[in-house]
């Protein structure tokens, strides 16, 4: 492998990607790659660039193209075994990390990334233990300790969750992830000490974008935990401006996407293909907005002997994109035009595929799984084409409850609409557009649960969700708070559980600063008659 160019021009794109000036360094890199098209070098530093922007696909194909050129090109490998975990590729990642590992077998950082890995693939066990051994040997690793907690929690180990994410704050004070950690617990509350810590930490000079948000979110939810709500608002606002001008945000192109599924998934179009796709009936898709309640709808669904719990799963979408990849542009909205001249066979292939991406997450031999990536909603009519017998739940809760809930939830990525409430109400009305739109074209295929009549009527919604599901009804459903299942989201330690109705209106003590949200959303909450509106 031949050594790097210190050519200037490169030697400044270099620089000015380590300091994060990616408007500066993008042109720089992109006009050196033109003239040297075979350097793994700068095609290596180019894909970290696109990879901090979110562009993965681009990242992973230069990236790719790095290592047929430079196959022992160490740190380009892990760059490639990052991106792909980034994108759920979770199996092929872990391919590449175990080549690095094979060479370099100690290697932290390899290691870590392994334990990821393994996290993203359900091996929870097996990635606590990984952490446990890198805690071991390097026991000042802050982060290793935060990532631990992550794996801990999932597993409902609370305590040591806990005594995970106390040793990251203890060990860098100003770590915002670690505090918001500890606050995305839900459950945990906070001692006066720790709200001065938190305080002190970010009034620290020269911390990190990252770190000041992260402890805003933090310091909201503990504020509103002591019922402080105006300074509570006061810093979720903080936080969510700040990572809103991080993020690229389209809400022009998502109407376009309800207004283009409109237009194609017609009862003509759907009656024509009738009786097409996978004929399979193993996935329960659970759908809507993040924080309307899925998790809960999630665990009890978990809870039956007919069916397993997975988690949010990407390849739904990752198929769309597939799709949309088949034909010549970047238009997102391609996947529709190739859906549509899809034939009976590629429909049957489209649900084989899902059903084969989705495997490995499935641990047991029940004959049903539930799919609860929430943002499946926009892909109502893709899933219902490709495997026209799987089941969807549309979990619905009221409009504020859910835009406040998922507006004062810092998300680890994705979920770009959530960080304004004027867009997080359009993007609300769109969804209510969308599956509004398949109800009268496709009446009686999505079942939907009004969260508020799950947590006051519990036992009449849980029979009619297993009634549409084909099973019989089991009372450990009821129990789902017993179940020991892993959980990934943020409402991990609450659906542990029994049900409560102490959340339904948290937004109310808000009510004073949510004019624009109110706003955005007031139509439908003046047109829903469902149990959504009776908490208007």
């Amino acid at each position: 492998m031949p050594p790097p160019s210190h050519d200037p021009r490169l030697l400044r794109a270099a620089d000015a990607l380590a300091k994060n000036r990616l408007d500066e360094a993008e042109p720089a890199l992109a006009a050196w790659i033109a003239e040297h098209p075979a350097d793994p070098y700068a095609l290596r530093m180019m894909a970290e660039l696109l990879g901090r922007l979110g562009r993965y696909r681009e990242s992973e194909r230069l990236l790719a193209r790095a290592l047929v050129l430079a196959p022992d090109f160490d740190a380009a490998r892990f760059n490639y075994a990052l991106i792909l975990h980034r994108q759920s590729k979770s199996e092929a990642a872990l391919t590449e990390i175990e080549r690095l590992l094979a060479a370099t077998p100690g290697h932290p950082g390899y290691r870590n990334l392994k334990a990821a890995m393994l996290a993203r693939l359900g091996d929870y066990a097996g990635a606590i233990a990984l952490y446990e051994r890198l805690l071991a040997e390097f026991p000042h690793n802050p982060r290793g300790h935060m990532s631990h907690g992550h794996a801990l929690k999932t597993m409902g180990r609370a305590a040591d969750c806990i005594t995970a994410y106390r040793a990251a704050v203890a060990q860098a004070p100003t770590l915002g992830e670690a505090w918001w950690s500890l606050a995305n617990l839900k459950t945990y509350r906070f001692a006066p000490a720790d709200l001065a810590a938190m305080r002190a930490a970010l009034a620290t000079p020269g911390i990190s974008d990252d770190d000041r948000l992260h402890l805003d979110f933090a310091l909201g939810k503990a504020l509103e935990d002591a019922r402080d709500y105006a300074a509570s608002f006061g810093h979720y606002a903080a936080g969510n401006r700040r990572r809103r001008s991080q993020l690229r945000w389209d809400g022009a192109a998502n109407r376009a996407h309800v207004v283009a599924n409109e237009a194609l998934f017609s009862r003509d179009f759907l009656a024509a293909r009738h009786g097409q796709g996978c004929a399979a009936t193993d996935p329960i898709f659970v759908v809507g907005l993040p924080r309307a309640g899925s998790t809960l709808i999630e665990q009890i669904l978990a809870s039956h002997s007919q069916v397993e719990g997975t988690m949010e799963l990407p390849d739904v979408a990752a198929i769309a994109r597939g799709l949309s990849d088949r034909l010549p542009g970047q238009d997102p909205l391609l996947y529709l035009e190739a859906l549509a001249a899809a034939g009976p066979a590629e429909l049957a292939a489209l649900g084989q595929d899902y059903l084969d991406r989705t495997r490995i997450q499935r641990k047991t031999g029940r004959p049903h799984f539930i799919d609860k990536m929430p943002n499946n909603f926009a892909y109502a009519g893709l899933i219902h084409l490709m495997l026209p017998n799987a089941i969807i739940i549309d979990a619905r809760r009221h409009p504020l409850a859910t835009c406040f809930s998922a507006w004062k939830q810092h998300f680890a990525r994705g979920q770009s609409f959530t960080y304004d409430l004027a867009e997080l109400g359009d993007y609300y009305a769109d969804y209510v557009r969308l599956m509004g739109h398949f109800d009268a074209v496709l009446p009686g295929r999505v079942l939907r649960v009004d969260h508020e009549a799950l947590v006051t009527d519990t036992e009449n919604q849980v029979r009619r969700m297993l009634a549409h599901c084909g099973l019989a009804f089991e009372p450990g459903c009821l129990d789902f708070h017993r179940n020991q299942r892993p959980v990934r989201t943020a409402s991990s330690e609450q659906v542990r559980q029994p049900i409560t109705t102490a959340g339904l209106d948290q937004w109310r003590h808000y009510e004073p600063w949510l004019g624009d949200l109110k706003a955005t959303v007031a139509t439908i909450v003046a047109q829903d008659g469902s149990a959504t509106s009776r908490h208007a």
